[in-house]
């Protein structure tokens, strides 16, 4: 299969509202982040990305939509090829910062998840954290990362229905300490506004990205509901009160 990148002009302004966003959330999330690695939390993020993919053997990873690099950091200082891209260039600018402090030789890129700019059948596994509800066509990612990943790859999106929550109730159910407490309202009134413009936010989750993946041609597809349980042992700094959850998908050897 061909690379092609594919346009939506329709799109620009939501992408450009989704970069700004996050660009202004970037040096407190690079942060959090940065505590997350080193926490429970982000030890117990780890047991479920290594309980999802083959063990004793070095993989050539990518992370999608990879914020300040946090799981591309970690699977890299375990020996696999890791490679994290993100929309929004600050964030990448704060990933390339951590690996050198980390001295981690993962890679980061500025790169739209949607048209991943890398050759057919190249990773292993692709994985994604709280990626595919901001995205404007979560369809074409879909198919996009099945182009990109070997047969025989495992693709892991944890996620949630976000859509369907309200910022503002979230933000009350936090602990006081955690970093969403302190966002502006006009940040959470954006986050509202943004996720009213995504198709994605009509979608009953996770059923709709497993009848999506179907049709693309995924195999072997679960969806995981419980994973918030597993991760979110206690209330604290990095608590998401939005139910998480995993969906595990195969691209099959016959492609």
């Amino acid at each position: 299969m061909e690379y092609k990148e594919t346009f939506h002009p329709e799109s620009g302004e939501i992408k450009n509202r989704i970069v700004n966003y996050w660009t202004k959330r970037s040096h407190d999330f690079s942060s959090l982040r940065e505590k997350e690695q080193e926490s429970e939390t982000g030890r117990a993020w780890l047991t479920e990305i290594l309980q999802n993919i083959p063990a004793q053997k070095s993989l050539k990873i990518l992370d999608v939509g990879c914020g300040t690099g946090m799981f591309a950091l970690m699977l890299s200082a375990l020996g696999h090829d890791a490679t994290g891209i993100d929309l929004t260039e600050h964030m990448i600018l704060h990933a390339r910062e951590l690996a050198g402090k980390q001295h981690s030789s993962a890679k980061f890129f500025c790169m739209d998840a949607e048209n991943p700019a890398f050759a057919d059948n190249t990773f292993d596994v692709i994985l994604t954290r709280n990626l595919t509800w901001t995205l404007p066509h979560a369809e074409q990612a879909y198919t996009q990362w099945f182009r990109i990943l070997k047969s025989g790859g495992i693709l892991l999106n944890f996620d949630a229905d976000y859509g369907h929550d309200s910022c503002n109730k979230n933000v009350n159910e936090l602990p006081s300490e955690h970093a969403h407490r302190s966002m502006p309202s006009e940040m959470l009134l954006e986050c509202e506004s943004i996720k009213s413009q995504l198709s994605i936010s009509n979608q009953s989750r996770p059923a709709w990205d497993v009848q999506l993946l179907q049709k693309i041609g995924y195999t072997t597809i679960s969806a995981d509901i419980g994973i918030s349980a597993r991760i979110y042992r206690q209330c604290n700094e990095f608590y998401n009160p939005t139910p998480m959850f995993l969906i595990r998908a195969e691209k099959p050897y016959s492609f």
